[in-house]
């Protein structure tokens, strides 16, 4: 295989497939309810019917209505992810959490990296030396290979200013370089 077929076909792990399939299987047999369901109104005469038994057009609780949305659309690992870092502080512990704040998930399969951003440079050491039983973690949590590794950023420098006056926006004498 060249270098950019290897590129080209993401490598998905089983958990993944897994997801695919049952949802794939959920849908077909959803389709096929459907169908059935036709099928029987078409013999009674058709038109929609109000009837004692729930059927699709039924509301929905919220919960179960957002439930189906995730899954319908495979937001199953971005969802997950979310809920990890709103529950940051009982995954890491009360100090690291107090120093170093999840950012953002990248979900590209070849990536799947989660970067946390710390307060001082003790930190980010610290936060560094964890990462690999932090990720061990993470994957107990939201299924085997959701993140493969963590990207530690320092504290970010002061911003420059530079004179009384500045324009909106502008980040300083190099922004118009490039």
């Amino acid at each position: 295989m060249s270098e950019d077929e290897k590129r080209a076909v993401p490598e998905a792990s089983g958990v993944d497939l897994a997801r695919v399939a049952l949802r794939a299987a959920k849908e077909q047999a959803r389709a096929r309810g459907a169908a059935a369901q036709q099928k029987k109104q078409a013999r009674r005469g058709g038109g929609l019917r109000s009837g004692a038994r729930a059927d699709g057009r039924d509301p929905l609780p919220l919960g179960a209505a957002i439930n189906r949305l995730i899954t319908e659309r495979g937001w199953e690992t971005p969802a997950a992810v979310g809920g990890v870092m709103g529950r940051w502080p009982q995954i890491v512990g009360d100090d690291l959490a107090r120093h170093c704040v999840p950012l953002r998930y990248d979900e590209d399969p070849d990536q799947r990296l989660l970067t946390v951003q710390c307060d001082s440079t003790a930190w980010a050491t610290q936060l560094r030396l964890l990462a690999p039983r932090l990720v061990a973690r993470l994957n107990e949590d939201l299924g085997h290979g959701t993140v493969r590794a963590i990207k530690v950023l320092g504290p970010g420098g002061p911003q420059r200013r530079f004179g009384p006056l500045r324009a909106p926006g502008s980040t300083g004498p190099g922004d118009t370089y490039g």
